[in-house]
C-alpha cells in the first residue's frame, strides 16, 4: 500500500519527470561511456573482433531478462511497503533467490560453452565461460538495484549505472593495451558486474515480517521475467541472428549500427524506471488519469524522434572517423539510412514497453505474454527473411507498429472505461438513510467486537450491556464509550470531533470508492490497491488455501453465516469526507469481502461517519501529516486508562467487574 496521500496529477506527473530526468543523466553519461568503450574496441580489435566482442556482450544482455525481473519486482514490493523493516524483509528474501538463479545460470553457459561458441562462431569457448561469472553477479545486482529504485533512490541508481560503464572502459583499455584482446575484453564486461554489484550494496534495516509469500513472488517474477524475456529478445536476438547468418564483416557493421538501438533502449528505460515506482506506490484513483502515462510516452517519442531525424542527417563520414574505414556501406541504404531507421523500430518498440510497464506496477499484465510472442515473431521472420541489412529492420519495424497496436489500443480503451467510471463520482456513493448518534455507533461497534479476546474479562458482566443496548441511559453509554476504548482508543481519537454519522445504503456504482481498513493482514492481500473490489479480486484469483489462518478461518466464518443473516454482527463501519469522495471501512472488512465473494450483496446495517476534516484522520489519509498527528494522540493519551475509567463507572453505576 502506498503510504501517500492522494496527489493531484501534475504532482505525480512532477515525480515522474523529475525521476527520469535523474536516470536520464545518468543514462546519458553511461551512454557516452558506452560509446567510447564501443569506438576504442572497433579500432582496436577491427570488424571481425569487435563482432565477437559486441555478441558476447549481447548474450549478457539477453541474461539481463533475469536480471531486470528481480530488479523491476524488487523496486514493485520495495515501492509498496510502509516500514523499512518490511523493505529489507522483501530484499533478502529476492536477494537470494536472485543469487540462485544467477549460479543457476552460469552453471549452464560453463555445461554448454562449446555449443554456444560453436553457434556464435567465437574463437574460443573461454569467452563464454567469462560470460558465465558475469552472469552470475549481474543478476543479483538487480535485486539491489532495484531495492534502491523502489526506494526512489534515482541518484544512487545512476551513479551506479555510470559507475559499471567506466569499469567496462577503463577494464577494457587495459586489457588490449596489455594485448589481451578479446579475451581480455569479456573478462573487463564480466569484472565491470562485479564491482557495480559490491558497490551498490544497500543499508538495511533489521529484519522484518516478509510480505512476500512464495507462491505471490513466483507470479511476480514470472511476469517480469515473461516480460524481460519478450524486450530482451527484441532487442538483441537479431545482432545474434544477424551473426549467425551473415559474414563477420556484416555482423561487426550491424553490430555498430544495434548501438543506436542499445542508445534509445538504455533512455526508455531510464524513463520507465522513473515512472514505475511512482506508479507502484500511486493510489488507484490516481492511476485512471491518462497524462500520467502520456508524460512517458511523449519523453520517449521526443528523444527517439529527435535521435532518429538526427542520425539521418549525420554524413556518412562521421561513422569512419569514429569506427574506421572498415564500417562504411555504399549507396543510398548506407550507415545515416540504417542508423535512423534502428532508431524509429527502437522507439516504436519502447512506446510498448511503456504501455506494458505501466500496467506492471500495479497488477499482473497479460500483455507481457503478447510481447513475448512477438518475439518469438521477430525470431521466426528473420531466420526466413534476411537478405539483407535493411530487410531486416524494415521487418523488425512492421512487426513493432503491430505490437504497438496490439497492446495500445486495448490499454487506452480499458483506460477510457476506468476514467468514464471514475467520472460516476460525481453521483454520490451512498444514500444517506437518517442522522444517528455517535453512541448508538458505539454500540454497534461493540456489539460486532465483543467476542475478541481483549474483553475477555468483561464478557460475562458486561454481556448484556453489550447485546441489549439502552441509548436512552447515560451511564449506559458512558459505560460502553469506555468498554470500547479498552481496544480502540486509538483508532477512535483519529476521528474527528466533528464527525457526523449515518446510517446509510452503499450504492452497486459506489462499491469502487470503499476501501480496506489498512491493517498488515489486508495489505497483504492488497498487493498496492486497499479497493475493496480490487481485494476481493486477489481473493479471487489467489483463493484462501490455510484454513489454520486467522484471517481465512473469520473470512470463511463470515460466508458461511452470510446464509442465516439473523446470526451476524452489528452493524459495518465506514469513514470518509463526504458521499460522493472514497471511504474507508473502519469495522466490517471481513464481512464486506465475504459478501463479494459469494456474490450476495451487502445484508448489513451499514453506518458512515463523514467530516470535512476527515483527511486529519491517519486511517483514511495515511501520510506523515496525519501519522504526526496520530503519534501526538498517542502521548496525549499515555496518561489515559480506560480500564480504570470502566471501573470508576461500575462503581459509580453500582455494577461490579
Amino acid at each position: 500500500m502506498s503510504n501517500l496521500p492522494t496527489e493531484s496529477p501534475k504532482k505525480l506527473r512532477n515525480r515522474i519527470i523529475s525521476g527520469s530526468v535523474v536516470l536520464l543523466s545518468g543514462s546519458g553519461a553511461t551512454t557516452a561511456i558506452n560509446l567510447g568503450y564501443n569506438v576504442a574496441v572497433a579500432r582496436f580489435l577491427g570488424a571481425s573482433g569487435y563482432g565477437h566482442v559486441a555478441v558476447v556482450y549481447t548474450m549478457l544482455t539477453i541474461a539481463s531478462a533475469v536480471t531486470l525481473s528481480f530488479q523491476i519486482v524488487s523496486a514493485k514490493v520495495v515501492a509498496q511497503q510502509s516500514s523499512e523493516e518490511s523493505r529489507s524483509a522483501a530484499y533478502r528474501f529476492l536477494h537470494r533467490g536472485s543469487w540462485s538463479c544467477g549460479l543457476f545460470l552460469a552453471c549452464l553457459l560453463v555445461i554448454f560453452r562449446q555449443s554456444v561458441a560453436d553457434y556464435l562462431r567465437l574463437p574460443s569457448p573461454l569467452l563464454v565461460v567469462l560470460l558465465a561469472v558475469g552472469a552470475a553477479f549481474y543478476v543479483p545486482l538487480g535485486s539491489r538495484r532495484g531495492y534502491v529504485l523502489g526506494a526512489l533512490g534515482f541518484r544512487r541508481l545512476a551513479g551506479n549505472l555510470v559507475l559499471e560503464g567506466a569499469a567496462r572502459l577503463a577494464g577494457s583499455l587495459v586489457a588490449v593495451l596489455l594485448g589481451f584482446g578479446v579475451t581480455g575484453v569479456v573478462a573487463a564486461n564480466a569484472g565491470a558486474e562485479i564491482v557495480a554489484w559490491l558497490v551498490i550494496r544497500p543499508a538495511l534495516a533489521a529484519s522484518g515480517r516478509n510480505p512476500l509469500g512464495g507462491m505471490l513472488a513466483a507470479r511476480e517474477l514470472l511476469q517480469a521475467l515473461v516480460f524481460f524475456s519478450g524486450q530482451v529478445l527484441i532487442n538483441n536476438s537479431d545482432i545474434v541472428l544477424v551473426k549467425h547468418f551473415f559474414p563477420p564483416v556484416s555482423a561487426g557493421l550491424y553490430a555498430a549500427i544495434a548501438l543506436v538501438g542499445r542508445v534509445i533502449s538504455s533512455f526508455s528505460s531510464a524513463i520507465m524506471n522513473g515512472m514505475f515506482p511512482v506508479v507502484a506506490g500511486a493510489r488507484r484513483e490516481e492511476r485512471r488519469n491518462l497524462s500520467l502515462i502520456a508524460t512517458s510516452l511523449l519523453l520517449v517519442l521526443g528523444i527517439g524522434s529527435a535521435m532518429a531525424l538526427g542520425l539521418r542527417l549525420v554524413p556518412p563520414s562521421l561513422w569512419t572517423t569514429f569506427f574506421g574505414s572498415g564500417f562504411r556501406i555504399p549507396g543510398p541504404h548506407g550507415m545515416p539510412y540504417l542508423l535512423s531507421l534502428k532508431a524509429v523500430v527502437t522507439m516504436v518498440f519502447s512506446l510498448s514497453i511503456i504501455v506494458i510497464a505501466y500496467e506492471m506496477s500495479y497488477r499482473i499484465a497479460n500483455t507481457a505474454w503478447v510481447q513475448l510472442a512477438f518475439a518469438g515473431m521477430v525470431i521466426a521472420v528473420i531466420c526466413r527473411f534476411h537478405s539483407s541489412l535493411r530487410e531486416v529492420l524494415l521487418i523488425q519495424l512492421l512487426l513493432m507498429l503491430l505490437l504497438l497496436l496490439v497492446v495500445g489500443i486495448p490499454f487506452l480503451l480499458s483506460t477510457l472505461r476506468d476514467t468514464g467510471a471514475s467520472s460516476k463520482a460525481a453521483s454520490p456513493a451512498i444514500r444517506l438513510i437518517r442522522h444517528v448518534s455517535e453512541d448508538e455507533v458505539i454500540a454497534e461497534f461493540l456489539r460486532s467486537d465483543f467476542d475478541h479476546d481483549g474483553y475477555r474479562d468483561y464478557h460475562e458482566s458486561l454481556r448484556a450491556l453489550v447485546q441489549e443496548p439502552n441509548l436512552d441511559s447515560p451511564s449506559e453509554c458512558a459505560l460502553r464509550r469506555a468498554l470500547l476504548f479498552v481496544r480502540h482508543l486509538a483508532l477512535w481519537k483519529e476521528i474527528p470531533a466533528n464527525t457526523e454519522w449515518y446510517e446509510v445504503e452503499v450504492r452497486e456504482t459506489g462499491l469502487d470508492r470503499l476501501r480496506v481498513f489498512p491493517r498488515a493482514q489486508w495489505r497483504k492481500v492488497a498487493r498496492g490497491s486497499l479497493c475493496l473490489p480490487d481485494v476481493v479480486e486477489n481473493l479471487t484469483r489467489q483463493p484462501l488455501q490455510d484454513p489454520a489462518d486467522p484471517f481465512v478461518r473469520r473470512i470463511q466464518s463470515f460466508r458461511q453465516r452470510l446464509a442465516r443473516p439473523e446470526t451476524l454482527p452489528g452493524a459495518v463501519l465506514l469513514i470518509g469526507r463526504n458521499e460522493y469522495e472514497s471511504l474507508t471501512i473502519i469495522d466490517g472488512n471481513h464481512r464486506l469481502a465475504a459478501a463479494l465473494l459469494d456474490r450476495r450483496g451487502l445484508p448489513f446495517r451499514i453506518l458512515c461517519g463523514l467530516s470535512p476534516g476527515m483527511n486529519q484522520c491517519c486511517w483514511y489519509r495515511t501520510n506523515l501529516v496525519t501519522l504526526s498527528r496520530y503519534g501526538k494522540n498517542r502521548v496525549r493519551h499515555l496518561t489515559y486508562h480506560p480500564e480504570a475509567e470502566l471501573d470508576r463507572l461500575f462503581d459509580r453505576s453500582g455494577q461490579t467487574s
